[in-house]
């Protein structure tokens, strides 16, 4: 007699009393009416025979539902689940979580709604549809967690089709909180933007974001490392997302390994995991800033990065100068919406980092204190009223 498997008995509750799993018990959003239904003459404003003319009006003037429906105020958060945190392509079930913290977020720190939407396709072409067809619910698209280069293609489509703000905030959001730091970090070192060497590890969604960031703030020299070294036109290897940006980038005609671009460096910015030899951070710059991203194990520990750069800043909490794109994304989207912005700028990037940098009085600046924590309240209007302003100076403004 041949035995049978028998199926494991799973607990009905296997994560009861983890704390973690009891916050998100039930999810961590829920939908509330933002008026109430009383009595039958509610009923009739609210739904029919009353809300008729309200679709009528909109048919005869489409910019009216901006005032008259939830579109002025409400993101959609979407992504496919293939580059969730730092766990890779974990599928659209399992990303909702993070995109329901994401939805969290924009409500708890820039009163900006939002929905989260996981879908199951990675084909660009759909990917892309999808969005399209449902866009005309969403006053702006978040996108999230999508990998590279397929995130490139996919938002550069967007923006190209709709009307509205598309920001790839694993990109942008990273990029724009970066620059803010690097601001007050220069500050704190006493050097400009323009003389100093950069090394960003990474040619993903974040480091070709902060690279081109970087550049038009005025980074000169500039160096971009992926796995297999300084990207450089030579490389026969590269996509045309990379080709394109070692095309503007390595001035200094660098080639070899992360290691050896290091050399001399101003700034080591991480935004692709691994770990950095000491022996190589040694050989940065005098004052060097070493800000290493990579979450849950900086590309250079804390404690080693203190040993030989002036400004060391990571992506954990638990560190000083946390790089969060938390003090990004909910004031960008509040400041486009403010000014019914019809996309998100480069202009309007580099005013929110701005915004963000000045938050800190020269008098408090000091090496750990460069970037405003997560919870000052000052942070998502101060940003949102600098993006909106460079709105209206970019022209992407409507009435």
């Amino acid at each position: 007699m041949v035995a049978q498997a028998v199926e494991p008995v799973v607990p009905s509750d296997a994560y009861a009393g983890d704390a973690v799993f009891e916050l998100h018990r039930g999810g961590k959003i829920e939908v509330t009416s933002s008026v109430h239904v009383r009595d039958a003459d509610d009923l009739s404003k609210a739904y029919t025979p009353g809300v008729a003319r309200v679709c009528t009006a909109i048919a005869e003037d489409p910019s009216l539902v901006r005032r008259y429906t939830w579109k002025s105020n409400v993101v959609a958060v979407v992504t496919d689940g293939t580059a969730v945190l730092g766990l890779g392509d974990i599928g659209p079930a399992a990303s909702l979580p993070v995109m329901e913290g994401k939805a969290l977020l924009f409500k708890e720190f820039g009163g900006v709604d939002s929905v989260p939407i996981a879908l199951d396709c990675t084909d660009v072409d759909e990917f892309v549809e999808t969005v399209a067809r449902m866009a005309p619910t969403f006053g702006g698209i978040n996108l999230e967690d999508i990998s590279a280069p397929r995130c490139f293609e996919i938002e550069r489509r967007l923006k190209e089709r709709l009307d509205i703000p598309v920001f790839h905030d694993d990109q942008h959001g990273t990029a724009v909180v970066v620059l803010a730091a690097l601001r007050n970090a220069l500050r704190v070192t006493g050097k400009r933007i323009e003389d100093i060497r950069v090394v960003i590890s990474g040619a993903g969604a974040a480091g070709v974001a902060c690279a081109r960031i970087l550049l038009q703030a005025g980074v000169g020299d500039l160096a971009v490392v992926d796995s297999k070294g300084v990207l450089h036109e030579d490389r026969a290897d590269l996509n045309p997302v990379k080709l394109s940006l070692a095309r503007d980038t390595n001035t200094g005609g660098l080639s070899g390994r992360l290691v050896d671009a290091l050399a001399g460096a101003d700034l080591f910015l991480g935004v692709s995991g691994g770990t950095v030899p000491e022996e190589a951070v040694a050989r940065m710059a005098d004052d060097a800033m070493i800000f290493a991203l990579a979450n849950p194990t900086p590309e250079v520990h804390p404690d080693i990065a203190h040993r030989h750069a002036a400004v060391v800043a990571t992506g954990r909490s638990d560190f000083p100068n946390q790089i969060n794109n938390v003090l990004a994304f909910p004031g960008i989207f509040r400041g486009a919406f403010d000014a019914n912005a019809s996309r998100i700028t480069e202009g309007m990037k580099l005013a929110a980092a701005d915004a963000l940098a000045n938050l800190i009085a020269p008098e408090d600046l000091r090496p750990d204190y460069i970037i405003p924590s997560p919870f000052d309240q000052r942070v998502a209007p101060a940003v949102a009223t600098a993006v909106a302003t460079a709105a209206q100076t970019d022209g992407v403004a409507r009435p």
